[in-house]
């Protein structure tokens, strides 16, 4: 199976299904199973405590009693996993991305296949251009049937796609 290395907080925005696409410079013709591994990298991890981050994130706090007292005190706290594989997702498309600014709609992504014909547009979400890099030229890979794995597999990463020989 092939596997993508993906920084936090993404990676655990697209394991709990808040990120349906990842963008990228490149394009894949790949097709199919596809890992989702959170890279070591740190240096992005603050996003995970702003808004629109925070919210789309909520799976992965955990709640915990620091209390001690008769009433229990609680602090959210964002869990983020480094270094694993945390989901297994379907990659059913690559497209190269337009933007295209509408002024009732907001962001309209427009997805162009090799061919420059228009194979889909939409009217993105504030959180969904939050998460990714939308930038015309750039490329939308579209992710479905995501599966958030119970326990995360930890595995040195790799730039690129890489493969993966781990998920049963």
């Amino acid at each position: 199976m092939k596997a993508l290395t993906i920084l936090q907080p993404w990676a655990s925005l697209i394991a709990c299904e808040a990120k349906k696409i990842e963008t990228r410079s490149w394009k894949t013709n790949y097709r199919g199973k596809i890992a989702i591994h959170a890279g070591l990298s740190q240096k992005y991890c603050l996003f995970a405590e702003e808004e629109p981050f925070l919210s789309a994130l909520e799976q992965f706090s955990k709640i915990r009693d620091i209390g001690g007292t008769t009433e229990a005190e609680y602090e959210d706290c964002i869990d983020l996993e480094y270094g694993k594989i945390l989901a297994i997702a379907d990659l059913v498309g690559c497209y190269k991305i337009d933007i295209a600014d509408s002024e009732y709609q907001g962001k309209i992504v427009l997805l162009y296949n090799d061919e420059g014909l228009l194979m889909s547009q939409f009217y993105s979400s504030e959180k969904e251009i939050a998460f990714g890099n939308y930038s015309s030229g750039r490329y939308a890979w579209i992710l479905e049937n995501v599966e958030m794995l119970k326990e995360p597999i930890p595995i040195r990463g790799k730039q690129g796609l890489w493969n993966w020989g781990g998920h049963k």
